[in-house]
């Protein structure tokens, strides 16, 4: 699939940066008037200097009290400089660390908002990476636009009025080289942002891979993949290589270019001083008037092609974030929406038709009425969409016809949480916070008590490991659970489920990962936990759904037959099939007890 190519909204970058500044506006005004203060003590400090040397160059007797007058005077404006700095950055990272950490909580909040479909097309580490560069960006761009350019604005203004009273080439000339140079920076800051986009492109990539390679350790390592993924990581580090050194390399022109002009500046405008001084037109303090704002203003304007570099690349790393936030989410609650209201529990499937992104259709016309309390088992083979039947129950997916109504509610009328909160779901593969035992528990609900993290685990045999660790419940489990076994982990799932206690449950698989001993002591703990709740059951091994009130036998998106173990067998159709599979295999102690 070709990529898109990404385009760069400046404007809703600073929008949504300048709205999270404008909530702090004593601090963002104090920050201005600190700059504002330090950059005229830049401007004014030299004409006293210049004054000092026009004493001490004198041909009569220097007056001390005069020269020491100006001195006091030029100290008291440094010192007034200084303070308005030292305001500037207090004030300034006092602002900019309040505005991160808001910037980083909203595109957060925008990012975990997304549906299961964006998360699923997406790598987590890319993810990761554009909420922190986010943040990152409004600090550059503050440092740029408000400590650097603001500042260099107010010195340029300055310094080419005072040279334009001291003389109207000078200023003339200040001015007309400034205005150049600056506009020569911006242009060719323009030329290189393509390479800059590319470059955080291809660092998005590479962090991407990295990512991808690293939370898939076992596999690579079960596959013996390391030199296929060293190659794979390789291919992007070279490309983002190759788009780094094509923006430093052109940043390197840019410098030498730079440099040339400030060469032509310096040496024309010390040679027109000293013309100046020359025919008495200025005086020798005036030439050192000139010198330092000219030094000065290669400082600035200096650093104002750097800015230039730095507000472009920032407002890049911030793209790709800004451009999640103004996505669209697949599945968003309705303005009205309302908390669903669970009184009984049944759930109605109304002539449901649903396709993925890509054109292929899971369920067409589906329809599936579940009474409240009753205990239902989907079978079918690999494809027959019933997994998917569950993710539109969970509202991970919208439907594209038909409905899905608990207790007569339709589900897309209802907030995705009051939903979400009334099903309880123990899925085949269960991941982890890298977090505490009793953490990861206690997140089907998180205002229980210890006693009752403990309870549910102990109800779903969790309690006989945990108690054997050092740390017990306080151990950690890893990321994504990898310090425990299939099996611990899919009892922690089943814990975490037993304490939320939701009136409508969903088991995707929920004993796939567990030996035999565990799976009959968790068998025991389900029964408890289905007791007085309407519960769907996914399931391949069919041993495990014998006891269900109905069975549901799926294929191609449709259901075939309905009926119970008993009756699906003696009807000789699909299940019976999937049956003599598995029980001519390793079910068949369960297949000669039914007979």
């Amino acid at each position: 699939m070709p990529k898109k190519k990404r385009k760069l909204n400046t404007k809703a970058v600073f929008r949504i940066f300048w709205e999270h500044t404008k909530m702090h506006p004593w601090f963002f005004g104090a920050t201005i008037l600190g700059g504002l203060t330090a950059e005229l003590s830049n401007i004014i400090g030299p004409i006293f200097v210049k004054d000092i040397f026009n004493i001490i160059t004198q041909t009569g007797p220097i007056v001390s009290s005069q020269l020491f007058n100006i001195l006091k005077i030029y100290a008291v404006i440094s010192l007034i400089g200084w303070a308005g700095g030292r305001t500037e950055i207090w004030l300034g990272y006092t602002l900019i660390s309040k505005v991160n950490a808001a910037l980083t909580k909203e595109a957060f909040k925008n990012l975990i908002g997304h549906s299961y479909q964006y998360f699923a097309t997406s790598f987590s580490g890319a993810l990761t990476r554009r909420v922190t560069r986010f943040s990152g960006a409004y600090e550059n761009l503050y440092n740029s636009l408000v400590i650097v350019m603001f500042e260099a604005v107010v010195y340029i203004v300055g310094i080419s009025g005072v040279l334009f009273y001291r003389n109207w080439m000078l200023g003339s000339i200040m001015f007309f080289w400034i205005v150049v140079f600056v506009f020569i920076q911006w242009r060719m800051s323009r030329w290189q942002h393509p390479l800059r986009l590319a470059r955080a492109e291809e660092d998005t990539n590479l962090t991407a891979s990295l990512a991808d390679a690293i939370s898939n350790q076992n596999t690579v390592t079960l596959f013996s993949g390391n030199r296929h993924e060293d190659r794979l990581v390789g291919g992007a580090a070279d490309k983002f290589q190759i788009a780094q050194l094509r923006s430093w390399n052109f940043n390197t022109l840019v410098n030498g270019f730079q440099g040339l002009l400030a060469i032509g500046l310096n040496v024309g405008m010390l040679w027109l001083g000293v013309f100046l001084v020359r025919e008495e037109v200025l005086t020798i303090g005036d030439l050192v008037l000139i010198q330092t704002y000219v030094f000065g203003v290669f400082n600035t304007v200096w650093s104002l092609g750097r800015q230039f570099q730095q507000i472009y690349t920032s407002l890049a790393d911030a793209n790709e974030m800004v451009q999640t936030m103004e996505t669209p989410y697949d599945v968003k609650d309705k303005k009205d929406a309302k908390k669903l209201k669970v009184t009984n529990g049944e759930v109605w499937f109304d002539d449901v038709s649903f396709s993925f992104a890509d054109g292929a259709r899971v369920l067409k016309d589906f329809n599936l009425a579940i009474k409240a309390g009753e205990k239902i088992a989907l079978v079918g083979p690999s494809g027959a969409g019933k997994t998917t039947v569950t993710k539109l129950l969970l509202r991970l997916y919208d439907v594209n016809k038909g409905g899905i109504h608990i207790d007569g509610q339709n589900i897309a009328d209802v907030t995705q949480d009051s939903l979400r909160d009334a099903i309880g779901f123990v899925p085949q593969e269960p991941i982890l916070f890298h977090r505490s035992l009793m953490e990861n528990i206690r997140y089907g609900r998180r205002d229980a008590s210890d006693a009752e993290v403990i309870e549910a685990a102990k109800k779903a045999h969790c309690h006989e490991f945990i108690s054997q660790l050092k740390l017990g419940y306080e151990t950690f489990v890893g990321e994504r659970g990898i310090k425990l076994s299939g099996g611990e982990r899919q009892r922690v799932a089943i814990a975490r489920a037993i304490l939320k206690d939701a009136p409508l449950l969903v088991l995707d698989e929920a004993t796939s990962s567990l030996d035999s001993e565990s799976e009959m002591l968790i068998q025991d703990a389900l029964e408890t936990l289905m007791k007085g709740k309407t519960v769907i059951v996914i399931a391949h091994r069919l041993s495990t759904i014998m006891k269900m009130d109905r069975i549901v036998v799926m294929q191609s998106g449709s259901i075939v037959a309905e009926g119970t173990h008993l009756e699906l067998i003696s009807q000789k159709g699909l299940y019976q099939k999937l049956w003599s599979i598995q029980a001519g295999g390793f079910l068949q102690d369960d297949a000669e007890a039914v007979e």
